[in-house]
């Protein structure tokens, strides 16, 4: 590995020391309604976005009612001696791309086949602290 390979990989490996995150991959749900939820706790305290997903209708809120707990657990791990109501988290980022895509087909009239696409999607959400900022 060259030397500005090395340097550029340590800096962001001091950026990530920063960075409380958790993924989910190959969600079975697709990209485009995942969005949907994911825009409604995007900037949100956590406490609040807990309470938003809990309560949502959505198949998706569930699953992202879950990675937000572990992305606490994540930022309780790294942070043992602090509490979660002193530092003020938020979700920074959340991001949905799509994930493998599973195809398949179905008989249509007359001889015809259809192809049905079955999406699902990755997620990564960061939290981040209001303190922190602060502070720095």
């Amino acid at each position: 590995m060259g030397a500005r390979k090395r340097i550029t990989a340590e800096k962001r490996k001091e950026a990530r020391k920063n960075l409380y995150m958790a993924r989910l991959n190959n969600c079975p749900t697709s990209p485009r309604k995942m969005r949907l939820v994911a825009n409604l706790v995007k900037g949100q305290d956590v406490n609040m976005a807990l309470n938003i997903l809990k309560y949502s209708p959505q198949e998706a809120a569930g699953r992202l009612y879950k990675l937000l707990l572990s992305a606490i657990a994540n930022w309780q791990s790294k942070n043992e001696g602090s509490r979660i109501e002193e530092s003020e988290l938020y979700i920074k980022e959340i991001a949905v791309d799509s994930a493998r895509m599973l195809k398949r087909v179905r008989p249509a009239p007359q001889g015809r086949a259809h192809r049905i696409r079955k999406r699902s999607n990755h997620v990564t959400l960061v939290l981040d602290s209001r303190n922190q900022e602060i502070e720095v």
